[in-house]
């Protein structure tokens, strides 16, 4: 490669092999492994054969002088990547190509790896904690865990690396602990907790605070799926209860969704839902950010899995899981920058698999900000 946009930041990647033995660069095996997950690829044996598929658009690049690796040497060495400096390689690529605008969302959530179980010791699936910019639609970095329960320790380790200042953060009753809420107040951000039972006096005073004022306007009526579907929405200052818990650090409002579903065979619910921030939000901006948070699921996790076979993927040798699950999220970040034409994630994997030059326009939009690749 002559211009090191994706070098500048994965350069600084340590080997893992021992020098004596390489006989291929590192950053060409990540930047297939990149490329392959682009076009779709999900197995060691894929990323080889894309890359045996288009070598010689790779040779014209001055990669693989020793010719392609086969897929267990890729395997070798994407696995004993050091994780933690690929994920600062990632978030440091990202602060530079996402423009975050002033009070922007950043919903935060966990998503488990379900192919990642390791069989041969009996290890659990691993668990990916993940910053999803709602509004640009990347994903600013990723944490892993080993289970659901330890989110809490690995937020703050993912707040630890991303610039928050000015953003909304948004993160679901798990998360709903002071001292995340201090963290994001003290790096500059504000936060938007969900407050459920694991707050239990929180919750109560949430709901008893709001038990009065909820605003039952409907915001949003549709029918989708076969059910009827209608939300209201309702936000206030937090008044005395910012004063009753001080330790609740900058808190400032309390809001509560309604959300209302009607299924075709006549079943009904209604769900309230509880939030405390630390910004002084307008319903509007309340129910939007709600609304927003959800985009982590949607437009980020069911993606992962539907379109790009997250959960199917049975790896789980050393980090090559951690390692595998931010290459595809590298790729669907360049896959969404390419705009030239309107298509689905799916049809424009088929392209960059059948085209180098379709695949070029991908690197080049996720890479733009950084030069030629």
């Amino acid at each position: 490669m002559n211009s090191g946009a994706f070098q500048q930041f994965f350069s600084s990647l340590e080997d893992p092999r021992q020098s004596a033995k390489v006989e291929h660069l590192f950053t060409d095996i990540l930047f297939l492994v990149v490329c392959a997950s682009i076009a779709g690829a999900q197995g060691w044996e894929d990323i080889e054969d894309f890359g045996d598929l288009h070598f010689n658009w790779f040779a014209k690049k001055g990669l693989f002088k020793n010719g392609l690796p086969v897929h267990d040497t890729i395997a070798r060495v994407i696995s004993r990547i050091d994780s933690e400096q690929f994920q600062y390689c990632f978030i440091d690529w990202m602060k530079s190509v996402a423009e975050l605008s002033d009070g922007q969302l950043i919903a935060i959530d966990g998503k488990r790896l379900c192919g990642s179980y390791n069989r041969e010791n009996r290890l659990s699936a691993i668990h990916m904690v993940n910053a999803f910019a709602t509004e640009n639609n990347v994903v600013l970095g990723q944490v892993k865990t080993e289970s659901k329960s330890n989110e809490i320790t690995a937020i703050p380790a993912l707040l630890a690396l991303l610039d928050i200042k000015g953003c909304l953060i948004s993160i679901d009753a798990m998360g709903c602990q002071t001292d995340i809420a201090e963290q994001i107040i003290e790096r500059g951000g504000d936060y938007l907790l969900a407050v459920k039972g694991n707050q239990k006096t929180l919750h109560h005073a949430v709901r008893k605070a709001l038990g009065s004022e909820i605003d039952e306007e409907v915001l949003c009526l549709e029918k989708q799926h076969g059910r009827n579907e209608a939300r209201a929405y309702c936000v206030m200052d937090a008044g005395s209860l910012a004063d009753a818990f001080p330790e609740w650090k900058g808190l400032k409002s309390i809001g509560v969704a309604l959300s209302y579903r009607r299924t075709k065979s006549g079943n009904e619910s209604l769900e309230y839902r509880y939030y405390i921030s630390s910004a002084k939000l307008s319903k509007a901006r309340f129910a939007n950010a709600v609304r927003s948070h959800w985009a982590v699921e949607n437009s980020l996790h069911w993606v992962l899995d539907a379109s790009m076979k997250e959960d199917q993927c049975q790896i789980y040798r050393g980090n090559a899981a951690e390692v595998l699950s931010g290459a595809r999220k590298i790729a669907l970040n360049m896959l969404r920058a390419e705009t030239s034409r309107k298509i689905s994630i799916p049809r424009k994997q088929k392209r960059a698999h059948g085209s180098t030059d379709y695949l070029e326009q991908v690197l080049t939009a996720g890479l733009k900000t950084l030069g030629d690749i």
